[in-house]
């Protein structure tokens, strides 16, 4: 089954007008109108863009032909599988011609349209009138062709045929233009018509609904290619009609980001956090097959692409779960993809956890030290005024002997290595664990390799900076090991709560403004007990929070992954804590979580103010 998505049409009226006397020396205007800034946008989100300019030819001399300047037609969408762009002319009301028809005289006086593939490099038959379009930015036109009707099913104009989504968020740009040849005898006065512009988003290409077995849950990859997508899932046991938290994904795919599970293929039904809580389907004598939700990227995290795409989406709310409302962006440090979504705090965040990892080559000229840096592209915070001062010395940051294991204890010496080596998650599927079935790990031998949990950083790395220690609810906000743009989330206590980005998110955003049951302890205000604990806690694992039980990592192993969650902010509780979002399933540190910073923790950027 091949689904294809809904059709929008702009209609567009075109005036041709011809005045004066018909002489040799009467000036001729042609002249098409379009509405000014029309836009559509639907699920996959694709919009066009119509230039503002009238397009007008003028000077246009009995017997001879002329062109119309240009309008642009943009065309952008983040459908992962492209789009195709066409045209036609009239409506089913009006106009139900392919002339441009004389207001006064009738089809007589009409300037008819040139046939279909008539391929003429210039109008050569009086008082007729065609098209012209460039795709290169106007370098190359082709030939002059007829519109079909609108109702004719046979003949396709077709601009452009695009298997995948713009390159940059700024779209894609078709040059259209018309022609016209008037004869010395063609009636003055105004002739109208309207053309359509109709985009459509391709369809996703799936491998279309998938047999599970019963009393099982079923996790698909979801592409037509195996060979696109690394890493596979197993199959656990479930009962019907029962609580069960989803598996975080083993699965990855070069230039996507991962969204979470559906349980359709084409994503048209109930979408899932990684490691959300749902209930099963009371009958499960045939299964629950989940599927991977793939998120092509639309360009970088760290160029104005980020900025485009960030204020394209629409806040989530509680509850909140909509396709169109996530992209995914990729940062050119190592070329990973991340799902990114504006949540209910109204900022661009992850959704993913940070997975840039500690090798020789990124190491070797700095890269991973480059920090935040509030000069980018829009997506500017005044507190970061630099990259991180160090940039250039790498090893001052991470080993660049990535096969070393640093075991780290509580002495202030531990806090200069900032990386765990051996417990993060290995980038080579051949170092994931082939078939995993459980959330649950407790060492780095142990389902290591699930691609969500992402890599594990000490504080200082997560800082990007081993060199000084701020305490009291102290921000790092210069430097962060986060792409040029994006930051760590702050924390704080309760005295800082208007400071903390985890209490934005979680309290004011995601809980609608209800303070913690514990709101009046002053040093760490969190939310605990049923309904408030677990309801929250599954809040922060749904789609699109997607924000999973990673746990952490300490002197070589991890602990509490699948049953703990754990992010670094960047703001310090003293020189050895730091605070971080903790929750399990039964109570939720907003950013008011304190850690040892030798701790190594996962990561979530994100973008404030877009």
């Amino acid at each position: 089954m091949r689904k294809r998505c809904v059709l929008f049409a702009m209609p567009i009226p075109i005036i041709l007008a011809i005045f004066g006397i018909l002489s040799q020396n009467s000036v001729f205007a042609l002249t098409y109108s379009t509405d000014v800034n029309v836009q559509f946008t639907f699920n996959p989100a694709l919009q066009i863009d119509l230039s503002s300019a009238d397009l007008l030819i003028s000077n246009l001399s009995p017997g001879t032909a002329a062109d119309s300047n240009v309008i642009d037609v943009i065309v952008k969408t983040n459908n992962i599988t492209g789009y195709t762009l066409n045209a036609t002319v009239g409506n089913n009301t009006t106009y139900d011609t392919r002339d441009l028809v004389h207001e006064v005289s009738g089809s007589s006086a009409n300037f008819a349209s040139i046939n279909y593939g008539s391929s003429l490099a210039s109008l050569t038959t009086d008082n007729t009138w065609g098209y012209s379009y460039s795709t290169d930015g106007g370098t190359n036109w082709e030939d002059y062709d007829g519109l079909p009707l609108y109702s004719d099913a046979t003949n396709i104009a077709t601009l452009k045929d695009s298997t995948t989504p713009p390159a940059t968020s700024t779209g894609d740009v078709v040059n259209f233009k018309i022609a016209a040849k008037a004869s010395t005898m063609q009636a003055s006065g105004d002739y109208n018509n309207v053309i359509n512009f109709i985009a459509t988003a391709n369809p996703i290409p799936t491998l279309g609904p998938v047999a599970c077995e019963s009393g099982k849950i079923c996790y698909n990859a979801n592409v037509l290619d195996s060979i696109e997508v690394e890493g596979t899932m197993g199959k656990p046991t479930a009962n019907a009609n029962t609580t069960t938290m989803l598996l975080a994904s083993n699965f990855s795919r070069d230039g996507y980001g991962f969204a979470g599970w559906s349980d359709t293929y084409d994503y048209s039904g109930n979408l899932y956090g990684p490691q959300e809580e749902i209930t099963t389907p009371a009958d499960m004598s045939s299964g629950l097959p989940l599927y991977a939700i793939w998120v092509q990227s639309a360009g970088s995290m760290q160029t104005s692409d980020a900025t485009s795409a960030c204020n394209s989406l629409t806040a989530a709310t509680p509850g909140f779960k909509s396709l169109a409302s996530v992209t995914a962006l990729t940062d050119e440090r190592d070329g990973e993809t991340y799902a990114i979504a504006k949540l209910a705090d109204g900022n661009c965040w992850m959704i993913e956890n940070l997975r840039l990892d500690n090798t020789a080559d990124h190491n070797s000229d700095g890269t991973l030290a480059q920090g935040y840096n509030s000069s980018f592209a829009g997506l500017a915070s005044p507190e970061a005024p630099s990259l991180f001062a160090n940039a250039t010395t790498a090893n001052t940051l991470y080993s660049i002997d990535g096969s070393t294991d640093k075991t780290i204890s509580g002495s202030d010496q531990g806090y200069r290595f900032p990386r765990y080596n051996n417990v993060n998650t290995p980038t080579a599927v051949a170092d994931r664990p082939s078939n995993p079935t459980t959330n649950s790990a407790t060492n780095s031998t142990s389902n290591a390799g699930l691609y969500s949990y992402g890599n594990y950083y000490t504080w200082s790395a997560a800082i990007a900076d081993t060199t000084h220690y701020p305490t009291n609810n102290q921000s790092v906000t210069s430097t962060s090991i986060c792409p040029t743009g994006w930051r760590l989330p702050k924390g704080g206590n309760k005295s800082n709560e208007a400071n903390n980005d985890y209490w934005a998110l979680v309290v004011t955003g995601i809980n609608g403004g209800i303070n913690p049951s514990n709101y009046d302890s002053e040093t760490r205000p969190y939310y605990t007990s049923s309904p408030e604990g677990p309801s929250i806690s599954n809040a922060l694992r749904a789609y699109p929070n997607n924000i999973i039980y990673s746990g952490y990592a300490e002197g070589g192993s991890v602990e509490n992954r699948g049953s703990g969650g754990g992010h670094w902010s960047s703001t310090a509780v003293s020189t050895t804590n730091a605070y971080s979002i903790v929750f399990y399933s039964n109570y939720v540190y907003t950013g008011t979580g304190s850690n040892s910073k030798y701790f190594g923790r996962t990561i979530r950027c994100f973008a404030p103010g877009t």
